[in-house]
């Protein structure tokens, strides 16, 4: 039975640690390989990323696998949250084995930031090493398979995209060759997710999906988040963070195609994509369980178009679950609320 969500690929698990008022309005994400590691690749295509320890998935370079990957909010201050993943994996023995000691090991934990600061109200509200400690102990406590949290949750609690409410959104399939292929996103963009002539999302456009709202209510919707944005003392810096996870076993090389290829579905579900004030970055993961057809250069296609419709999907999924935020870092609506969508 899959749940729709990143852990249907076997052995991953997702802890979110979440702030919430008194001046915080951020949070942490993170994604726990199965004990061993998942091979991972990145691929950076925003203009103002804030990312850690990606240099080490290069496939020219030494680390193989890693234990844990870190999303979180609190731009560049919020990528401390990654010491604290490190000192749990650290405690346990896990990491790159560096001398004869099985304690002696480095956790390898890539981890990239959305800009949430001064949201909540507070600038200085921002994710630490124990909030990531708090979120890796949550994946860790989790059951393998369970349902992800999405919407207002974990490195998604502060995100927007655009002039509305963003958030966290997830998705997977099953592919015909029984690879299993799956996506955890935070939306938020610096640009929008919702078409300005008619209110549809892109992310459906794409799909085949034609949800347009009545005239009247999208023209509503707009004043609405007009108003809000009067009321926003936060600049639009943004970033779209994204995880793309299978069981197939693959190459570094191949998942940093795979990580490469899923940017698409971010251009696909906002526009425009990339700019100077995101730092869009996406990660991908796999844990080798199922092989790839050998005597089919091509089998990694079918991955590599899985993972970038799921991107799609997930943004999308991430806006609909999203809730509306107020406080004294400004107002961002939410689009259940501005156009009456569950």
């Amino acid at each position: 039975m899959t749940v729709d969500a990143l852990t249907d690929v076997t052995g991953l698990r997702v802890g979110h640690a979440t702030r919430i008022g008194d001046g915080w309005l951020t949070g942490t994400t993170v994604v726990l390989a199965p004990e061993g590691g998942a091979v991972a690749a990145v691929d950076v295509r925003g203009g103002g990323p804030g990312t850690k320890e990606t240099d080490a998935l290069d496939p020219r370079n030494v680390v193989r696998k890693i234990e844990a990957l870190v999303l979180t909010g609190g731009s560049a201050f919020g990528l401390d949250s990654a010491t604290g993943v490190m000192a749990w994996l650290e405690e346990r023995g896990r990491g790159v084995r560096v001398g004869p000691d099985p304690r002696h090991v480095v956790p390898v934990v890539p981890a990239a930031c959305v800009f949430d600061l001064g949201r909540g109200g507070d600038f200085r509200a921002r994710p630490d090493a124990a909030m990531g400690r708090e979120a890796v102990e949550a994946a860790a406590v989790g059951e393998l398979g369970a349902p992800v949290p999405q919407g207002c949750v974990g490195a998604g609690t502060g995100a927007a995209v655009g002039m509305m409410k963003g958030g966290v959104g997830t998705a997977s399939a099953v592919l015909d060759s029984g690879v299993t292929v799956a996506v955890l996103v935070v939306a938020n963009a610096a640009g929008s997710v919702v078409e300005p002539e008619t209110g549809a999302l892109y992310g459906e456009l794409v799909q085949g999906r034609i949800n347009c709202p009545a005239t009247e209510v999208h023209r509503a919707a707009q004043v609405r988040l007009a108003e809000a944005m009067k009321r926003n003392t936060v600049p639009p810096l943004n970033t779209t963070l994204a995880v793309v996870a299978t069981d197939a076993d693959l190459s570094k090389a191949q998942a940093q195609k795979v990580a490469g290829t899923a940017h698409d579905g971010i251009a696909r579900a906002v526009r425009p994509v990339h700019l100077l004030n995101d730092g869009d970055t996406v990660f991908a993961l796999a844990t080798g369980v199922r092989p790839l057809a050998a005597e089919d250069p091509l089998a990694l296609n079918e991955i590599l178009a899985a993972g970038a419709d799921l991107v799609t999907r997930a943004i999308v999924r991430a806006v609909l679950a999203a809730e509306s935020a107020e406080g004294p870092g400004g107002v961002w609506r939410a689009h259940r609320d501005l156009y009456g969508r569950e």
